[in-house]
């Protein structure tokens, strides 16, 4: 069995086994499928909104696509290569490329029509302002 055959059945038994999200970061010298699997993420609450940062370095603004669906945030894109470079001419291939799917659910309901999203220098970041009801309210107990 050839390394590429041996590594293809690898993957697919990782896949079935752990799920796709286990898969190992790093890339496998020549290969032209490789995938960021999923890209850190950071999800925090604010007073009045949800904040998600996601590292997307090397990435280009529209190659991302942002969408909101029932009570999950989903971000998806492409990193694309520049060029196509032999094999024969690598000494080592570590970035990664490839699209990328990560739905979240989210802790709390949002304004659909309010969020906000900005990219800058690598990092996404998504703002998802909290419907009313979803706010805290803090409410001074007399104690007696």
């Amino acid at each position: 069995m050839d390394f590429r055959r041996w590594e293809r059945e690898m993957d697919r038994m990782m896949d079935e086994f752990f799920g796709r999200a286990v898969r190992p970061w790093w890339p496998v010298w020549g290969r032209e499928d490789r995938e960021i699997v999923s890209p850190a993420m950071d999800v925090y609450e604010e007073k009045d909104e949800i904040v998600v940062k996601a590292e997307l370095p090397g990435m280009k603004k529209d190659d991302i696509e942002v969408n909101i669906s029932d009570s999950q945030l989903i971000l998806k894109g492409e990193k694309k290569r520049e060029e196509k470079i032999e094999e024969e001419n690598y000494y080592r291939c570590e970035r990664s490329y490839g699209a990328f799917y990560r739905a979240i659910d989210l802790p709390k309901e949002v304004q659909a029509d309010k969020i906000k999203a900005s990219f800058r220098d690598g990092v996404l970041e998504v703002r998802l302002p909290k419907s009313e009801e979803a706010k805290t309210r803090e409410i001074k107990v007399k104690v007696e």
